[in-house]
C-alpha cells in the first residue's frame, strides 16, 4: 500500500470514527438532578475508546475530542463546554490508544483492549467529577464546597455506567473492527509508527 494512500485512508478512518462519536453521544438518556442541573447516559465514551484503539493515541485523541466537541456545539446544554470537552473526551483516546499501542503493542486481544479501555475510562471519570467539582459547581454556579460535593456525587452513577459499558463494548467493537480491517488488508493504514 503506497504511503500517500494510507494517510488518506487514515484520515478516512479518521473522520468516520469523529461521527461515530458525535452519533454515539447523541444515544442518551438525559436525567434531570435535584442539585448540579442534569447528568446523562450515553455511548460516546464506547466510541471515544474505539478510536484510540483502532488509531493509537494522537489519532484517536483527535477523533474522540473533535466528534464529542461537536455533540457539544449541537446542544444548548453543553456548548459553552465544546473546547473543555475536546480536551477531556480527547485525553480518553489518547489513554486508550497509549495503552493499547505502548504497553499491548496492538495485540489484538479483548483483554488488552480492555485494560487499555479500563485505563481511560477511570482517568476520564476522575477528570469529568474534578471538572464537575470545580469548574461547574464551584466556578460556574458558585455553590459551596458540600453543594459542590452533592453535585458531583449525584453524577457518579451515570459516570461509572458509561464507562462500565465502554469497558465492555469498545473491545468488543473494536476486536471486529480490526478483523474486518484485517481480512481487508486495509489495516496497514492505522499503524500510528508510520508517518
Amino acid at each position: 500500500m503506497r504511503q500517500e494512500h494510507k494517510k488518506l485512508l487514515r484520515l478516512v478512518i479518521t473522520a468516520l470514527l469523529v461521527a461515530l462519536v458525535f452519533c454515539g453521544s447523541k444515544i442518551e438518556v438525559v436525567l434531570p438532578l435535584s442539585v448540579g442541573g442534569y447528568s446523562r447516559f450515553h455511548l460516546g465514551n464506547i466510541m471515544c475508546a474505539l478510536s484510540g484503539i483502532l488509531l493509537g493515541p494522537w489519532w484517536g485523541g483527535l477523533a474522540a475530542g473533535l466528534g464529542s466537541a461537536l455533540y457539544d456545539c449541537t446542544n444548548v446544554l453543553y456548548i459553552t463546554e465544546a473546547p473543555i470537552t475536546f480536551v477531556t473526551k480527547g485525553l480518553y483516546g489518547v489513554i486508550a490508544g497509549a495503552v493499547f499501542v505502548a504497553v499491548f503493542r496492538r495485540r489484538a486481544t479483548y483483554p488488552a483492549m480492555a485494560v487499555s479501555t479500563v485505563c481511560a475510562a477511570v482517568s476520564y471519570i476522575i477528570i469529568y467529577l474534578a471538572k464537575t467539582f470545580f469548574y461547574n459547581s464551584m466556578l460556574l454556579e458558585g455553590m459551596s464546597a458540600s453543594a459542590a460535593w452533592v453535585a458531583t456525587v449525584l453524577k457518579v452513577p451515570s459516570s461509572l455506567f458509561n464507562g462500565g459499558v465502554a469497558i465492555v463494548l469498545a473491545p468488543l467493537l473494536a476486536f471486529a473492527v480490526l478483523r474486518a480491517l484485517r481480512m481487508a488488508r486495509l489495516d496497514e493504514a492505522l499503524n500510528p509508527s508510520e508517518k
